[in-house]
């Protein structure tokens, strides 16, 4: 238990999750690689890249322990169950499937799951969500969250979808415990030109956006 709370609060402290999903294993390294040296330290592997399992176990090789490499894209109870003795950190889906957050906390892992409307929202943190993924964020804007904020102000949110640096402040001043960010985070092109420190960089600029949404 003191893991899941040591590692729920830093998630919440840096207030990002960097969410790789790219074409390959080996890519999905290096982006990982470059995400945590602009110094993000909460990285989501979607089981959508191929190999992804290997993926998770070859960076936590050489990851440093302040990382939390977790597995994202998660459907069901059985790939938690595998991507967890493969070394995840933590768990996200793009669903609510209650079973799946079970499974994740059986083994002292946070789970992050998906919701959008206010009855699902709800009802992940009441069978016990860690942080409740609200997807797709970007159709919405952050004032969906400043509103879902009024009634249920207990439940952690991380907008996900459609996060940019544009709007990654105003998400964070309408409520959300952290943000989610993939496309505007890992740029392909740079990623196409082998440029990681485009990325490192913009992750760099994320942390400084989620500052200015908390007024530091």
């Amino acid at each position: 238990m003191n893991n899941m709370i040591d590692d729920l609060n830093k998630i919440l402290d840096t207030g990002i999750i960097a969410i790789v999903r790219v074409s390959s294993a080996a890519d999905a390294v290096d982006v990982c690689g470059a995400v945590a040296r602009g110094g993000v330290n909460t990285i989501e592997v979607t089981m959508t890249v191929p190999g992804a399992i290997e993926a998770i176990r070859e960076f936590k090789k050489t990851a440093s322990k302040d990382i939390l490499l977790g597995a994202g894209t998660v459907l069901d109870p059985e790939t938690a169950r595998i991507v967890i003795l493969n070394g995840a950190d933590f768990i996200v889906t793009p669903n609510l499937n209650v079973e799946v957050i079970k499974m994740a906390h059986r083994y002292g892992k946070l789970v992050i799951p998906g919701t959008f409307t206010p009855t699902e929202i709800l009802a992940a943190w009441d069978a016990g969500a860690d942080i409740v993924k609200v997807f797709p964020a970007g159709v919405v804007g952050p004032q969906y969250l400043r509103d879902i904020k009024g009634p249920f102000p207990q439940i952690r949110l991380t907008p996900t979808g459609g996060v940019t640096l544009e709007n990654a402040p105003e998400f964070i001043r309408a409520g959300a415990s952290c943000i989610s960010v993939a496309t505007s985070l890992v740029d392909k092109k740079a990623l196409a030109e082998k440029k990681f420190d485009v990325i490192s960089e913009k992750a760099r600029q994320f942390i400084q956006a989620v500052k200015v949404g908390r007024g530091s």
